[in-house]
């Protein structure tokens, strides 16, 4: 019984310690994030949702009270929550200094949404990065009623899905409709060629 006890406490014990140590994990960094702001630099990864727009919005909004130098901002990103990417897409085109959006791994989806806020000119990627674009979805469920104005804002921000995207690439709404009815993957060479991409970046020489 006294080591069952004990091995009951011991696993209770590391339990609590992994649950502080994700904890930290969450934590930022002061020092990184100092750096980060001094450089004037924006990292936005993982999933898009309401409290990475948040931060990212936050974020956007200081560096641009402190001056008006041109702000990084580095996306890796499966995609997520779309309106949580029009706030920072909004934000992005808002503020008055230059944003240079920069691609890393992938830019899908809302992920791309917040990608196209630089000017085609200021949208640079490493070279390994791809791109996917694809049609907005979302859940419908309910009463017929429900249901019917769902299905209706579904269509609506297709549609301004797709003359978001002809606008920031040079594409007709009609074209972007056509290549994102399912997932439309591109490389850089092609990201380049549809419009998407300004330039592949190799070093942060290239940023100056």
């Amino acid at each position: 019984m006294q080591i069952t006890t004990r091995t009951q406490g011991q696993g209770h014990f590391l339990a609590m310690a992994n649950e502080n140590e994700d904890k930290k994990d969450d934590k930022k960094d002061p020092s990184v994030e100092k750096i980060l702001f001094e450089n004037r630099t924006v990292l936005i990864t993982g999933e898009i949702n309401d409290k990475l727009a948040r931060e990212a919005s936050g974020r956007l909004l200081a560096l641009a009270d402190h001056s008006d130098a041109p702000i990084n901002v580095f996306i890796s990103s499966p995609g997520g929550h779309v309106e949580s990417g029009d706030m920072v897409h909004d934000i992005i085109k808002f503020i008055k200094p230059t944003v240079r959006t920069i691609g890393s791994g992938w830019v899908a989806s809302a992920g791309a949404l917040i990608f196209v806020g630089a000017q085609r000119e200021n949208r640079l990627c490493l070279p390994n990065t791809r791109f996917l674009l694809h049609q907005p979805s979302g859940g419908v469920g309910g009463k017929v009623s429900d249901i019917q104005i769902q299905a209706e804002q579904i269509k609506q921000m297709r549609e301004r899905f797709d003359i978001l995207f002809a606008e920031a690439t040079g594409q007709t709404p009609e074209k972007i409709a056509e290549d994102t009815n399912r997932d439309f993957w591109l490389n850089t060479k092609e990201a380049i060629d549809y419009g998407l991409l300004g330039r592949v970046i190799t070093s942060i020489e290239d940023l100056t």
